[in-house]
């Protein structure tokens, strides 16, 4: 997971931190907003503005999570793969060199 992978998750995770003054913030701007609508404010109404909120960004954590772990995994494949490309490609060489070596050494011998 690289950086930029993290400091999206970071960043979900401080848009869902709020402290004790953005609650109170929050649920004046709630109020005013239910007021100017004519409507009751309620705590239940709060609640659900608070869980929606909570919920919205828990959604942006988990899909950050997950993304960083597909570009991990693929990351991950695409090192193994180039690993047994290069010890194939090694055992190769290694297995021409041998069999020019022979080939030299047969030369001189007869």
């Amino acid at each position: 997971m690289d950086n930029q992978d993290y400091n999206k998750a970071e960043n979900a995770v401080e848009k869902a931190k709020w402290t004790v003054n953005d609650y109170a913030d929050r649920a004046k701007d709630y109020i005013r907003e239910q007021r100017e609508k004519n409507l009751e404010p309620t705590a239940e109404g709060w609640m659900n503005r608070a869980k929606e909120n909570v919920s919205d960004a828990w959604e942006d954590t988990k899909d950050t999570v997950s993304n960083a772990w597909e570009e991990t995994k693929d990351w991950a494949e695409n090192a193994w793969d180039n690993t047994k490309d290069a010890a194939d490609d090694a055992w190769d060489a290694t297995k021409d060199a041998a069999s020019d070596a022979k080939n030299e050494i047969d030369k001189a011998t007869n």
